[in-house]
């Protein structure tokens, strides 16, 4: 089983993959990971993208897609989760031209739906552990009292620089100017399914779970 997890940043993509991680048995492909892994790894691939990194310039959708490739071969899971790609509509069809070539598919394309303001809001108030990168937030899911990581703990906490109204709204245009479509996109597929990403994130796991079972 294969799917893409689709929304907003801080629409909760990394904590519900995660929970498929370890609950399921799937890899969690995320494209910034796969990159630091790459330009320390001393493969060909590897070595293309230290090349690149090194010089200033930007991966091309080739090499992603390289590396995916590289992953989808060596890897043993019980289905791959797509985190940070595709981003845009030509990936899209890069991604499903390399899935059809490596007799896979995609199962279901999880679009995590959010209200704008409602998700300012969480994103402003939310830090993640420096250790295991569980998240919290100031109003629905503090920071133990005793200053530890209910998960790994840790008393090492962080909040992303660009975690602030300006930064986000800003990501939010990106989102929407090249990510959204893609929403169009794999309904028109039929592999589109939407869950209510602002609910309990118990509520959440339970939907995405429903949906990966049926796909």
């Amino acid at each position: 089983m294969n799917i893409i997890l689709l929304g907003p940043p801080g629409a909760g993509k990394g904590t519900q993959a995660r929970h498929l991680v370890e609950k399921r048995g799937m890899v969690q492909l995320s494209t910034g990971d796969m990159l630091r892994d790459a330009r320390t790894s001393g493969t060909e691939m590897g070595k293309i993208v230290a090349d690149v990194m090194d010089r200033g310039e930007l991966v091309t959708d080739e090499i992603v897609i390289g590396l995916i490739r590289e992953k989808l071969e060596t890897t043993s899971a019980n289905g791959f989760i797509f985190d940070g790609f595709p981003r845009t509509l030509g990936q899209a069809d890069a991604l499903g031209e390399l899935l059809a070539e490596e007799g896979q598919e995609l199962g279901a394309a999880i679009a995590m739906e959010v209200d704008d303001e409602a998700l300012v809001e969480r994103i402003t108030a939310r830090s993640t552990c420096a250790s295991c990168g569980e998240v919290y937030n100031d109003k629905t899911k503090p920071i133990p009292a005793d200053g530890k990581c209910s998960n790994c703990g840790s008393t090492e906490f962080k909040r992303r620089a660009d975690d602030n109204e300006e930064s986000l709204k800003t990501r939010l245009m990106e989102y929407y100017k090249k990510t959204s479509p893609l929403i169009g996109y794999y309904y028109a597929k039929g592999k589109l399914s939407t869950v209510d990403g602002l609910a309990d994130i118990a509520k959440v796991q339970a939907s995405i779970a429903k949906i990966v079972d049926e796909a």
